[in-house]
C-alpha cells in the first residue's frame, strides 16, 4: 500500500511539474527574461481575431485567459499629471516654453515622470484602471502656435520650430527616463501635423501648406522629437493633411514618419478622429473602409470604439489582412512591455518610486522655478517694478487676483498647495503696509451693479497691482472654454473690454504706480492699455507656486527673465486669414511688419551687455561648422538670469527664406559686474533651410549671425534689447 501511495504521489508531482512547465511554455509573453518578439509573438498567436481588435482601441479590455489585464491607453501630462487627481501643477506648456530653459524641462518631465509612476502604483493596489490613471502620456503638444487666435495654442512651445523642438524633446527625455529596457512613463507628440485651428473646423479642415512651410514650419519638431528624443508615440491629428485624414495618410505616418524618421514606436489618433474620415471629412464610407485607411496607413490604436467595431468586418470586405492588424497590435505590445506591464512588479527599477514624490518638496521648488522664469516683463517705466517690500499703502484689484482657476490653464492636474497672486502679494509685503483688495470687475463683461468703489480706493494708493487677463474659460479646446464664443478660439485678441475700461479709469485717477499683471496662454493685442500701464508682467497660466513666483518679482526678491516664445501683434489686421496655414506674413520668422512686443523680449531689473561676435573662421566650408563666441556682461546692480539667443538671417537665396531663425539659446545667471563668455557651435545642419520644395538647401554666401537678448527684428532694437550681428560667409 506504501508502495502504492508512493508511487501515486510520485506521479501527482510529476504531472504538475510538466503542466506547470507547459503552463509557461504556453504564457511566455509573461516571462520578462525572453526576448521581446518572442514575447509578442505568442502572445499574438495565442489570441483571436476579435480579442485583437479589442486591443486597438483606448480602453483595452483585458483578456483573462491570456492573463492580459485591462489597460486604459489615454493619459495626460502637459504640465503635471492631469485629469488625475492630486500631482504638482507646474506652468503651462507656453509659460514652461518662454523659460527658454532645457535643462529645466527634462528636470521637471522627469518629476511628472516620477509622479506618475507613484500615482499609478497606488492607483494598481486599487484596482483603478480606469481614463487618466496609466502611464501612456499623450503630451507633449509640438503643433506650432502660428496664430493668436487659436485656443489650444497654450499647449504648445510656442510659434518657433526649433524652440518647440528643443523644449518637446527635453520634456520627453524626461518623462521617459533613461533606462536601457523600460519607460519611466510612454510620452506622446502631438498632434501631427499641420494641426493649429480653427477649433471649430478641426474636424473637417483640409491643410494645404506649401511644400516648404510643411518641412520648414510644420514638421521639425516633430522630427526632433522622434529622431534625437526617442519618443514612444505619436498622435495623428483630426484635420486632413494634402486630402487624406491625417490619421490616414501614408504619406505623414509611412513615408516620412516611418522611413525617413526611422519612428518605431506607436501611432495613436485623436480621439474620434477615425469616425471623422465617414462623419465629417466624408472621404469614406463607413466604419470598415476608415478602419482599413487607418491600418494601412499606420495608425495602431483608435482612440475611440471603431476598431473594436470594425476591424473583423475589415477583413471580411477584403479591405485588410490578420498580418496588418497583427503588425499595428505589435507596436502597442512593444509599448507595454517597455512599460514592464506585463512583468513582475519588481524588477522594474521605475516601481521603486514612493507615492511621497506626489507633490514633493523638490517638485514644488522645480514648479516655483518654472513659473518664476516664465513671467515676462513687458514693460517697466521709470522703474515701477520692483515694488518696495515697506510701500505705505498697496491696493489689488482685478479679477484673476484672487482667482485660482487663472494658475491652472488646460489639461491640468490639482493640488492642495496652490498658491494664488493675492495670496503671494500679501505673503510678501510689510507688516505695517496697509494693502487691501477688491475685485472691482467681472472678468470678461460689465459689472451687473454700477456701483464703483474700487476706482478711486485703488487710484489714492501708493501703487495699485491690477491682475487682469483671460483664463480656460475663455481659451482652451473645443467644447473646454465655456466662456468662449468662438468654441474654445478667441476671434478678438485684445483684453476684454471691460477690463481695458477699468485700468484707464484707475489711471485717470491717479499718478501712481499701475502695475498690470496679465494671466493667460496667448498673444494679446495690448495697444489699448500699453500707455496706461506703468508696468506689465505677463504671468501665463504659472501653476500652483505661480503667486508665490509673480510675487517675488514684483518686490524684488527675483529679477523676471522670461521671453516671450511668440509673437504679440498690434493687431489681427497684421494677420493672414486664420483659415490660412501659409507662413507668409506670420511669426516672427515671415513677418515684414513690427509687431508690439517681438519673439524672445523680455526685460529684467538689470542691463546686460553684448560684445561683438568673434567667429573661429571668417569664411567657413558648407560642410564644416562655424562657432560664434560673445562675452555677456551684467552692467546693472541685481543679480539676474539673461537668455542668449543666437538667431540666422540674410540668407543669400533665390527663394523666400525666414526672415530670422532662432537656431539656439543658453541661460546665464550673472551676478552684477560679472561677465561670462558663450560659445555657439553651427553645424550644417542648423543651417539648412528649404526650398519651394521642400528639399533641404545647405545656404551658401553670405549669412548673418545675430546674438542678443531678442530676435533680431527692428521693434527689439527700438524696445531697447540689445543684439550683436556679423556676417560669415560660407563657401562650397
Amino acid at each position: 500500500m506504501k508502495r502504492i501511495t508512493s508511487y501515486f504521489l510520485g506521479f501527482l508531482f510529476l504531472t504538475t511539474t510538466t503542466q506547470l512547465k507547459a503552463q509557461e511554455e504556453e504564457f511566455i509573453w509573461l516571462d520578462p527574461y525572453r526576448d521581446t518578439d518572442e514575447r509578442i509573438e505568442a502572445l499574438l498567436g495565442a489570441m483571436t481575431l476579435e480579442e485583437k481588435a479589442s486591443q486597438l482601441i483606448d480602453v483595452s479590455e483585458g483578456i483573462p485567459r491570456l492573463h492580459i489585464p485591462t489597460y486604459n491607453w489615454w493619459n495626460e501630462a502637459l504640465h503635471g499629471v492631469a485629469r488625475n487627481g492630486r500631482a504638482t501643477v507646474f506652468p503651462q506648456a507656453i509659460g514652461m516654453a518662454a523659460t527658454f530653459d532645457k535643462d529645466l524641462l527634462q528636470n521637471i518631465g522627469t518629476a511628472i515622470g516620477a509622479e506618475a509612476r507613484a500615482k499609478f502604483l497606488v492607483a494598481q493596489e486599487m484596482d483603478n484602471r480606469s481614463r487618466y490613471a496609466g502611464l501612456t502620456f499623450w503630451s507633449p503638444n509640438v503643433n506650432i502656435f502660428r496664430d493668436p487666435r487659436w485656443g489650444r495654442g497654450q499647449e504648445t512651445y510656442g510659434e518657433d520650430p526649433y524652440l518647440s523642438g528643443q523644449m518637446g524633446l527635453h520634456f520627453v527625455k524626461g518623462l521617459q527616463g533613461n533606462h536601457e529596457k523600460y519607460l519611466q512613463a510612454a510620452a506622446c507628440a502631438k498632434h501631427y501635423a499641420v494641426h493649429s485651428g480653427p477649433e471649430e473646423d478641426r474636424h473637417v479642415f483640409d491643410a494645404v501648406p506649401s511644400m516648404k512651410d510643411f518641412r520648414e514650419t510644420y514638421l521639425p519638431a516633430f522630427k526632433t522629437l522622434v529622431v534625437d528624443g526617442d519618443v514612444e508615440a505619436v498622435m495623428g491629428a483630426y484635420n486632413r493633411v494634402f486630402g487624406e485624414p491625417a490619421c490616414g495618410s501614408e504619406l505623414l505616418l509611412d513615408d516620412i514618419l516611418r522611413k525617413e524618421w526611422g519612428f518605431d514606436g506607436h501611432v495613436v489618433s485623436d480621439c474620434g478622429a477615425i469616425l471623422d474620415f465617414y462623419a465629417h471629412h466624408k472621404v469614406y464610407k463607413d466604419g470598415a473602409e476608415a478602419t482599413a485607411a487607418a491600418i494601412k496607413a499606420g495608425t495602431d490604436l483608435n482612440c475611440g470604439k471603431v476598431y473594436k467595431e470594425s476591424v473583423v468586418a475589415a477583413i471580411d470586405q477584403g479591405l485588410i489582412t490578420e498580418k496588418e492588424v497583427d503588425e499595428r497590435l505589435t507596436n502597442l505590445l512593444r509599448t507595454r512591455i517597455k512599460l514592464g506591464l506585463l512583468d513582475p512588479k519588481e524588477i522594474n527599477p521605475f516601481n521603486n518610486v514612493s507615492s511621497d514624490t506626489v507633490g514633493c518638496h523638490t517638485h514644488r521648488r522645480l514648479a516655483y522655478e518654472a513659473a518664476l522664469k516664465s513671467a515676462v516683463l513687458l514693460k517697466n517705466d521709470n522703474n515701477a517694478l520692483p515694488l518696495k517690500k515697506d510701500i505705505r499703502t498697496l491696493y489689488v484689484v482685478g479679477p484673476n487676483a484672487n482667482n485660482s482657476e487663472v494658475l491652472l490653464g488646460n489639461y491640468f492636474g490639482m493640488s492642495g498647495t496652490m498658491t494664488n497672486i493675492l495670496e503671494g502679494i500679501v505673503s510678501k509685503v510689510s507688516l505695517g503696509t496697509s494693502i487691501n483688495y477688491k475685485q472691482g470687475i467681472l472678468l470678461d463683461r460689465p459689472n451687473v451693479n454700477p456701483i464703483d468703489w474700487s476706482t478711486g480706493e485703488a487710484a489714492s494708493a501708493d501703487a495699485c497691482i491690477a491682475v487682469v487677463g483671460i483664463s480656460g474659460l475663455i481659451e482652451g479646446e473645443e467644447g473646454e472654454a465655456i466662456a468662449s464664443d468662438a468654441k474654445g478660439d478667441r476671434n478678438n485678441i485684445k483684453l476684454p473690454q471691460n477690463q481695458i475700461d477699468y485700468l484707464k479709469k484707475i489711471k485717470s485717477k491717479s499718478k501712481n504706480p499701475l502695475i498690470v499683471i496679465i494671466t493667460g496662454g496667448s498673444p494679446m493685442n495690448l495697444m489699448d492699455i500699453v500707455d496706461v500701464a506703468d508696468a506689465i508682467l505677463f504671468a501665463w497660466y504659472p501653476g500652483q507656486e505661480g503667486g508665490e513666483a509673480i510675487a517675488d518679482i514684483v518686490f524684488g526678491n527675483e529679477s523676471p527673465s522670461g521671453k516671450l516664445p511668440l509673437t504679440f501683434p498690434k493687431s489681427l489686421d497684421q494677420l493672414p486669414a486664420y483659415d490660412d496655414y501659409t507662413m507668409e506674413g506670420r511669426t516672427y520668422r515671415y513677418m515684414d511688419v513690427d509687431p508690439l512686443y517681438p519673439f524672445g523680449y523680455g526685460l529684467t531689473y538689470t542691463q546686460f551687455d553684448y560684445s561683438d561676435i568673434k567667429f573661429n573662421k571668417d569664411k567657413i566650408k558648407s560642410k564644416e561648422d562655424l562657432v560664434a563666441t560673445i562675452t555677456v556682461t551684467n552692467k546693472g546692480t541685481v543679480e539676474a538670469e539673461e537668455v542668449v539667443q543666437l538667431y540666422l538671417s540674410d540668407y543669400e537665396v533665390k527663394f523666400g527664406a525666414p526672415n530670422h531663425s532662432l537656431k539656439d539659446f543658453q541661460r546665464v545667471r550673472l551676478a552684477p559686474g560679472q561677465s561670462k563668455e558663450i560659445s555657439f557651435t553651427i553645424p550644417k545642419d542648423k543651417r539648412i533651410i528649404f526650398d519651394e520644395e521642400g528639399k533641404e538647401v545647405n545656404p551658401k554666401g553670405k549669412l548673418t549671425v545675430s546674438i542678443g537678448s531678442a530676435s533680431p527684428m527692428p521693434r527689439s532694437k527700438e524696445l531697447g534689447a540689445t543684439l550683436s550681428a556679423k556676417s560669415v560667409t560660407i563657401n562650397k
